[in-house]
């Protein structure tokens, strides 16, 4: 009998794990699309690739921001730095060659994580005050740079490099996308720098008391986050053979959902780098199956609210809960 309560018990602690939800979600989603739409394109393998290639740039931002939702941080900066980074990254490539302008880009992503993380540290000011603000700059220098005109790119190896490229026939896109989550899954559960994030985000006091350097911890995550983005704005640039100062804009909701429904707490002290990626990849499934559906795109952000409420419920029922 205690052997089949302990067996009953374990059975609910998997069952009911947090980190579960997402798998629970993404089979329920696949599962609901392909009944209502068994007679459309959305169960073909194709199909599915696009939804990958579509969301890398997602994904990508998706798994930054787990770095700082990790130390109890918000970057909301991350969107306008896809299109500042884009846009760097396209006019150096008229001048420069490949490494340069992708320099130049990231160099951007690490200035903003680097001004976020010293404000926000130096200042004791809420990341969500501090994050809007530079959103709000980097936005205007964006749309400043080029004037509110679009950067073509027609340097074709950058495009294989960031977009149309394919690897042992598989889309340049998702290996950036395993490439990157394999590097974060790695510093987040193999390293000593992972474990240090996390304590950050569940107790900076008792982390101080471990020797912890708290604030370099967060500025670190933020760094991350912003860094990310600016990576994102490449990927966004060489999937769409150019860059504009609206790449990003709209992004930001989504990311968050994704973040959250993956199983990363939005208050600090747990992160999930694959229910990042699986978030990701479930908010474009919702997409690719509402556009099949017929719904508009003013009722795709309808959805995606829904499901990020839905998911910040959750954190703050667990958040209650110890």
């Amino acid at each position: 009998m205690s052997v089949q309560t302990l067996s009953l018990t374990q059975f609910k602690q998997i069952a009911f794990n947090r980190d579960a939800y997402i798998y629970y979600m993404f089979l329920g989603v696949l599962f609901f699309f392909a009944i209502i739409l068994h007679d459309t394109a959305f169960l073909t393998v194709s199909n599915f690739m696009n939804i990958v290639k579509q969301t890398a740039p997602l994904t990508i931002m998706a798994v930054g921001l787990t770095f700082a939702l990790a130390v109890g941080h918000i970057d909301l900066s991350i969107g306008s730095v896809v299109a500042l980074s884009a846009l760097v990254g396209a006019l150096l490539l008229q001048y420069t060659g490949i490494p340069l302008a992708v320099a130049g880009a990231l160099l951007v992503g690490i200035t903003v994580g680097l001004i976020n993380g010293f404000l926000i540290e130096r200042l004791q000011v809420s990341s969500l005050l501090i994050t809007l603000g530079t959103m709000g700059i980097i936005t205007g220098i964006a749309r400043q740079l080029t004037n509110l005109e679009s950067v073509p790119i027609i340097n074709q190896d950058f495009t294989y490099l960031f977009g149309a490229g394919k690897v042992f026939g598989l889309p340049i896109l998702l290996i950036w996308t395993l490439v990157i989550g394999g590097l974060a899954y790695i510093v987040l559960n193999k390293l000593a720098a992972g474990r240090h994030l996390l304590a950050v985000g569940g107790s900076p006091a008792a982390s101080r008391a471990m020797g912890i350097k708290v604030t370099r911890v967060r500025i670190y995550a933020l760094l991350a986050s912003s860094t990310a983005a600016a990576l994102a704005g490449l990927l966004y640039a060489g999937r769409l053979h150019g860059a504009r100062y609206t790449l990003g804009e709209a992004d930001l909701l989504t990311v968050i959902a994704a973040v959250a429904i993956g199983g990363t707490s939005l208050f600090g002290g747990r992160a999930c780098i694959i229910g990042a990626i699986l978030g990701s990849w479930l908010m474009g499934m919702i997409n690719n199956g509402l556009i099949l559906s017929g719904f508009s795109t003013n009722e795709q952000m309808i959805a995606r609210g829904i499901i990020l409420i839905m998911a910040v419920a959750i954190g703050v029922k667990e958040l209650k809960n110890g």
